[in-house]
């Protein structure tokens, strides 16, 4: 199954499984993104759905991989004969997206449940903390004292005095014969 989507200003022919960059979303990495302008959908066998302009219910539901930039674009003006130029450089933030879902009725596939977290364990560790005496724990090590090298090494370094500059030999005198 396939669809047509338009997010952005473009339009995007995706499939479940596909990775695609689209304009930057408003959305963190690993979050689940559902596009709306679902334009068409089409499987095999089948004549695509198309829509006047979108499919009402169709919807295509995405998970954000990563926010990045594009490549550097360089924008350089020039006038001739003026000694004008200008450069300049620019990249596009862009969204990388995962198809997870096409659906042509715009209900969400069924998640897979997850195991809820075992409660017994954190109980089990804390009765074991109980149990042992308070006279076999360990006191906390105190800590050496510094070594002067190593305060020496932390200490900010000193900017070198300056030198005054130079100074040039006075001119030779012109004796007079």
């Amino acid at each position: 199954m396939f669809a047509v989507i338009k997010t952005g200003g473009k339009q995007y022919r995706v499939a479940k499984d596909d990775v695609i960059l689209v304009e930057k979303l408003a959305a963190a990495a690993g979050d689940s993104v559902q596009v709306g302008d679902v334009l068409m959908i089409g499987e095999e066998g089948k004549a695509p759905t198309v829509g006047a302009p979108i499919l009402d219910k169709a919807a295509v539901t995405a998970t954000v991989v990563d926010q990045t930039k594009g490549d550097k674009v360089v924008v350089f003006k020039k006038q001739r004969r003026q000694n004008y130029r200008r450069t300049k450089g620019h990249r596009q933030n862009f969204t990388v997206l995962k198809i997870t879902d096409i659906s042509a009725t715009g209900k969400k596939a069924a998640a897979p449940k997850k195991a809820p977290a075992k409660k017994a364990a954190p109980a089990a560790e804390a009765k074991e903390a109980e149990a042992k005496p308070a006279a076999a724990k360990k006191a906390p090590a105190k800590k050496a004292p510094a070594k002067k090298a190593e305060t020496k090494a932390a200490a900010p370094k000193k900017a070198p005095a300056k030198k005054a500059p130079a100074k040039k030999p006075a001119a030779k005198a012109e004796t007079k014969e």
